[in-house]
């Protein structure tokens, strides 16, 4: 009962690390290319700008000719600073202790993709991505140490796709995605806490006392397969319908988990061992469009809904497939929807400018501090330069204003965190990003 009780603190929020700082809602990074972050990524399954149109819609391949490489890369810099007080805990595990500081940390996400002609009517190509990620990190002394410390995943996606144009109004693309995950989270285990509610105060009184407090550390990994399919609808030279399916993809990863600093009258009840976690990431499906006004403007709108709903709980296991915790999530379904603009200076120089709005998955009531999630709006500028027909430099800035997320924890509400402290405040957050593009057509 109480490895049970112990181990269930350190894994029962293992997953939603991914969305720590993520620059899109809940724990997707939709940072895949530099060419769509100047606009919001309005228009993402319409605008075809390069070969990055694999990761929203592998059917924009039929838009290119030749062969095409683009490389890009995503500086982001989430900042969510907590401000607030803790309740449950000892006097002298709260006394003097700070608020976190910032918990959010510069990331670097890199994406590439080549796309070649095969025939008129064929292409084929392979996207390098990382749909989902991030990494938050709190002070190691903060006040909700016993909820959250260190938090971090990464993603690799590789996504081999093709497209057909069926005539000069219809084309289609299918890809397939190999999907790996690996991530690390740790949180102070409040032994002491943890000794008395299963043993009382003989426990509390074997392992030293109050105040005794250890590092947990959990790591685990997986592989999985998913698809997307995509289509691009034609109505003359000028303006085009995309639309677009990502499909679920479904994890269960696999690690281990454990304890610093173990008192030697819990040793025993905490070894290193084995869990594991199964994870459904959520579909998603884009309407987008895009139309040239003139040969100086271009405008586009999308509208993607994402199968958050998925997320309902998590349900962690041991070696043996019993379960060792059952942490209900209730995640909704969400909307995104987005509008941009280009304009061309010349041949040689576009500006780019969009503005988007992005719901959170995350009902308010099950917000937590490994993922204080909310709405957010998204402003992006940004442009390309060509010097010759040959390459193109793409760059893009947005800032996400967030909506302060609030944390209103109790005992009442929130029984399975007895013994790691209730924290009642908001978080003051937002997200920067950069980026920056090479395409080369050969």
């Amino acid at each position: 009962m109480f490895s049970k009780k112990v181990v269930s603190w350190a894994v029962a929020s293992a997953l939603m690390v991914m969305a720590g700082g993520a620059a899109a809602s809940g724990f997707a990074l939709i940072e895949q290319s530099a060419s769509g972050m100047g606009n919001a990524y309005a228009g993402g399954a319409a605008s075809a700008d390069d070969a990055s149109t694999i990761f929203f819609n592998p059917a924009g391949m039929g838009q290119l000719s030749g062969k095409q490489l683009a490389v890009a890369a995503h500086a982001i810099r989430p900042s969510g600073k907590f401000s607030g007080t803790a309740s449950g805990l000892a006097p002298l595990q709260t006394a003097g202790l700070g608020n976190g500081g910032d918990a959010g940390s510069w990331a670097l996400v890199p994406n590439a993709y080549f796309a070649m002609e095969v025939n008129p009517q064929t292409r084929i190509g392979l996207g390098i991505n990382a749909p989902f990620g991030l990494q938050t990190n709190y002070d190691a002394n903060w006040m909700g140490r016993f909820q959250a410390v260190k938090s971090k995943i990464q993603t690799v996606n590789l996504n081999p796709s093709f497209s057909y144009q069926i005539n000069d109004a219809v084309t289609l693309g299918a890809g397939v995605s190999y999907q790996s995950i690996s991530g690390e989270l740790t949180s102070m285990t409040n032994y002491s806490a943890a000794a008395f509610a299963a043993g009382g105060a003989p426990l509390l009184a074997a392992i030293g006392g109050a105040g005794k407090e250890g590092l947990s550390t959990l790591t685990g990994s997986d592989r999985s397969w998913g698809y997307n399919l995509g289509a691009m609808f034609n109505f003359g030279p000028n303006k085009r319908i995309g639309v677009a399916y990502r499909s679920r993809i479904k994890y269960n990863l696999s690690g281990s988990v454990s304890f610093a600093n173990v008192p030697a009258a819990l040793a025993a009840a905490l070894p290193t061992q084995a869990v594991s976690l199964a994870i459904t990431m959520p579909d998603s499906f884009s309407v987008s469009g895009f139309h040239q006004l003139n040969d100086k403007w271009d405008m586009m709108a999308d509208l993607t809904w994402t199968g958050w709903s998925v997320f309902q709980q998590l349900n962690v296991l041991r070696a043996n497939g019993t379960s060792l915790s059952k942490t209900p999530e209730n995640w909704k379904n969400t909307w995104r929807v987005a509008v941009g603009a280009n304009y061309h200076y010349s041949d040689k120089w576009m500006a780019r400018a969009g503005v988007a709005y992005d719901q959170s998955p995350v009902p308010d009531a099950f917000r937590t501090t490994r993922i204080p999630d909310n709405n957010r709006t998204w402003l992006s500028v940004g442009g390309q330069y060509k010097p010759n027909k040959d390459c193109a430099f793409d760059f893009g800035y947005s800032h996400l204003f967030v909506s302060n997320p609030q944390l209103n924890q109790s005992a009442a509400g929130n029984p399975d965190l007895a013994g790691k402290g209730y924290l009642v405040g908001s978080y003051n957050s937002g997200v920067d990003i950069l980026s920056a593009q090479y395409t080369h057509n050969f």
